[in-house]
């Protein structure tokens, strides 16, 4: 596995190979730019000469001339006091690469080859590294001219590369030099780096490692100056919060389901032992069975909400989400509880408009609704009305749920999404309530992306309202 320190030091290898390229690219664009500059020297020296023999052609009739016709051809003010040491030589041949001429600073040579002379004449201008007698290479430079009376000669301007190679070598000394101390540098900066890095993290591991589930009230503490480190330890500190929380949920959702299911559980118990204690008759027998099946049915309501709350609670919710039409699902909840309302007496209203479809899973909607307007009837007396109306807002579609009956508590309203919670007077209305149909609800708008909002007013009534996003227009199936 990586390390972060193995990361920091391949950033350092990383840098050495940019710095060889670096390096190489500098070398070869010198080494180009030098050549240049020797080669434009070189030219402008024998284009001068080239002009002295237009202007002296009887020069070259004068046989055994060893000396230079000037000395500012081989040797300028600028040569003099920039490259002192750089020593320039002429040379001119005949057409047949015998020697005419040559200045005083010029070796004596044989004739030029016959490879020489023919690439002269069709290059016109040709250029030649080669090395000296004294072993330094000298670059040279071929010139074929015409001087009076069609005369031609070939001209070659010679001049030593010592400088030229010098220069390289110091560059190379430079670059090596300022490579290395920034390689140095960066090795040193990547080790200081990875340690003022590390050493935050490693203490919030630690802290983190050595954490059990007693200490989920500590939170790390991180004495760092850097932004992204305090961002860090707060976000593992939220993380811890979340799991506080959950952790916290879970146990009392655990402590209330084994209240609530302990119950029916003791009254099960007791109906049995106090039956076996002596004969019965037939009928106190069949008493003890119905009472003891009335407990059942009660820990059969308990744990079919637990079971669809530890479905919703998972990390996928059992939802299948389509484009639905909320209307006829609506209208087929009212048709089967109209009769459970009539017998009540209480009236039940569907007012509807007409809304876009929405992403949802029938089934699971069909139960929050059912929970909704179950609990409406059940508190509602008789006289009294519920109302379902649906309506678009926006880019929501609202579900609402309103009763006439007895309405809740202000105080009581931030806790109705509670598992298990149940008011005083809900309680006293209906023993046989589990307090879990609220919070499937709730876990069934989370999943589908909606909300429920409650309002109410005591003894006047409550309003349930759900809200789901609207589908587009363009993604509903035609």
């Amino acid at each position: 596995m990586k390390s972060l320190r193995s990361l920091i030091s391949w950033s350092a290898f990383v840098l050495m190979a940019g710095l060889l390229v670096f390096s190489a690219l500098v070398y070869a664009a010198s080494e180009i730019l030098l050549q240049r500059f020797v080669d434009g020297r070189l030219l402008v020296l024998a284009e001068t000469l080239a002009e002295f023999v237009e202007r002296h052609p009887e020069f070259f009739e004068q046989s055994g001339q060893d000396t230079a016709p000037t000395t500012e051809l081989t040797q300028s003010t600028t040569e003099q006091h920039v490259l002192p040491d750089v020593t320039h030589a002429l040379r001119v041949f005949s057409a047949d690469g015998s020697l005419l001429w040559r200045s005083s600073h010029a070796t004596v040579e044989g004739p030029l080859s016959p490879h020489v002379l023919e690439q002269v004449r069709l290059k016109n201008i040709l250029f030649e590294t080669l090395d000296a007698p004294d072993g330094t290479p000298a670059r040279l430079l071929f010139l074929w001219l015409t001087g009076k009376g069609h005369v031609r000669y070939i001209l070659q301007a010679e001049t030593s590369l010592r400088h030229y190679q010098e220069t390289l070598h110091g560059l190379v000394f430079l670059l090596a030099l300022g490579s290395g101390a920034t390689l140095i540098l960066a090795w040193v900066g990547s080790l200081w780096l990875a340690k003022k890095v590390m050493a935050p993290i490693e203490a919030l591991c630690t802290g983190a490692e050595t954490m059990s589930e007693a200490d989920l009230g500590k939170r790390l503490e991180m004495d760092s100056p850097y932004r992204e480190f305090r961002r860090l330890t707060q976000a593992v500190n939220s993380v811890l919060d979340q799991f506080q929380r959950s952790s916290e949920v879970q146990r009392n959702f655990c402590e209330i389901a084994a209240h609530e299911m302990k119950t029916p559980l003791t009254i099960l118990q007791g109906n049995l032992e106090v039956a076996l204690m002596k004969a019965r008759t037939a009928e106190e027998y069949h008493e003890v069975l119905l009472n003891n099946l009335h407990q059942v049915e009660r820990l059969i309501a308990l744990t079919r909400p637990l079971l669809t709350l530890a479905k919703f609670t998972s990390s996928k919710p059992p939802v299948n989400l389509v484009p639905l039409a909320l209307e006829p699902l609506i209208q087929e909840i009212v048709d089967e509880l109209i009769l459970l309302a009539d017998d009540r007496r209480i009236t039940m209203r569907f007012e509807s408009q007409p809304v876009p479809f929405v992403l949802g899973d029938a089934q699971w909607l069909k139960q929050a609704l059912i929970n909704l307007l179950d609990n409406a009837l059940r508190y509602t007396p008789s006289g009294g009305a519920v109302s379902i109306r649906l309506q678009a807002v926006g880019q929501e579609v609202v579900v609402s749920v309103e009763d006439t009956g007895h309405g809740i508590e202000p105080e009581n309203i931030p806790h109705l999404f509670e598992r298990f919670y149940r008011t005083d007077w809900a309680r006293a209305k209906d023993s046989a309530g589990t307090g879990l149909g609220l919070p499937i609800v709730k876990e069934i708008m989370d999943a589908h992306g909606g909300n429920i909002y409650v309002t109410s007013e005591v003894n006047k009534g409550s309003v349930f309202t759900l809200r789901l996003p609207a589908l587009a227009q363009q993604t509903v199936p035609a």
